[in-house]
């Protein structure tokens, strides 16, 4: 099975990238794989404090996919695998793509306010020719209709 691999954070543009990965998932007869990236945590010296704020941070990973991935099943009816890696975004999607043979696209929200986004920047910009699969972006300015008509 090709997996759509999207990215989910607190952004806008990454519902943008989940319906569009979502559905073109459900028309081709593929899965969707959802992952969350917990950054390193900032207290390295306080081991007890660091594991707090990553159980934290775990549990609200879980409770964003529990929040997307329901709207994902009732709008398309699929229901996607969830991944959570705690490193650097860039490295760990890189990661996951060479870990999981089964990811075929890389699906990513442009943001709109800011530029595109760092995960955009970095692997669209400087690393697009050296990825083992295709990346799509999905522009963050785009409404949900036209993601849908898109997709």
């Amino acid at each position: 099975m090709r997996k759509f691999l999207v990215v989910v954070d607190e952004s806008p543009e990454c519902m943008n990238a989940i319906r569009f990965a979502a559905r073109r998932a459900k028309k081709t007869g593929g899965g969707l794989q959802m992952m969350f990236i917990l950054r390193p945590a900032e207290f390295q010296h306080w081991m007890g404090v660091q594991d707090i704020m990553r159980q934290e941070a775990r549990e609200a990973a879980e409770a964003r996919f529990q929040e997307v991935a329901g709207k994902v099943t009732e709008n398309v009816g699929i229901y996607p695998e969830f991944v959570i890696r705690e490193g650097e975004p860039v490295e760990e999607v890189l990661a996951q793509i060479r870990e999981d043979p089964e990811v075929g696209v890389l699906v990513l929200g442009a943001g709109v306010e800011n530029g595109p986004g760092p995960l955009v920047s970095h692997l669209v910009g400087k690393l697009a020719g050296d990825l083992p699969v295709p990346v799509t972006v999905v522009p963050g300015a785009l409404s949900r209709d036209q993601v849908i008509a898109l997709a």
